[in-house]
């Protein structure tokens, strides 16, 4: 399964589910002072895309030094996606990260990392470069607009959950988990068969 642009950049848009994670940026950011909200939303999604951009642009060496082959690469990033999308469906967003509510400003954890760029992130963009490494640009692009939603979304987060209300963020993180499964099975089948076909 080759990827496009657009088609790279909804497969992020999933697996970092800025929506779906609303109720855990709000209750992350309540220790925060209102009006240091803005700079720590900026800085991890800052550090997210940093994060990012790193797997992508050293998924190559990264894979060479532990000798490991795009196609066990995208099995395992399909099990990932697929207990991601399954918790997604069945339990929540707010099962995927304990959220303590410590009244201290959060740096890298838990909000740029795991929560904005979780192993699931990390093992998508590394799967994108090592399948198709003349593209990217495309890749960069793709995760450099994922991230501004992301972190447009973390800025916006409670202004987002009273317009959407907690049915609406509830059910289009389903939504989006259904989506995610089905990609998740795609990759799975198509790690299995270049395996087998090679």
């Amino acid at each position: 399964m080759d990827y496009t642009f657009v088609s790279a950049l909804i497969l992020l848009l999933l697996v970092l589910d800025p929506l779906g994670s609303l109720p855990i940026f709000i209750s992350v950011l309540k220790g925060v002072a209102p009006e240091r909200r803005a700079r720590v939303a900026l800085r991890e999604g800052c550090i997210a895309f940093a994060v990012l951009l790193a797997f992508m642009l050293g998924g190559q060496h990264f894979l060479a030094a532990l000798n490991l082959t795009p196609r066990s690469l995208e099995v395992a990033g399909g099990v990932i996606l697929l207990i991601i999308a399954l918790r997604m469906v069945f339990g929540g967003a707010s099962t995927l990260y304990a959220s303590e509510g410590e009244a201290r400003e959060p740096f890298i954890f838990p909000l740029a990392v795991p929560l904005l760029v979780g192993p699931s992130a990390m093992a998508t963009v590394l799967l994108l470069a090592s399948r198709q490494p003349d593209r990217m640009w495309h890749w960069a692009g793709a995760i450099t607009v994922a991230m501004v939603i992301c972190t447009a979304v973390l800025l916006a987060a409670d202004r987002l959950r009273r317009l959407l209300g907690d049915s609406v963020v509830a059910a289009m993180e389903k939504l989006m988990g259904l989506v995610l499964t089905a990609i998740a099975i795609e990759m799975l089948l198509a790690g299995l068969k270049r395996y087998f076909v090679a």
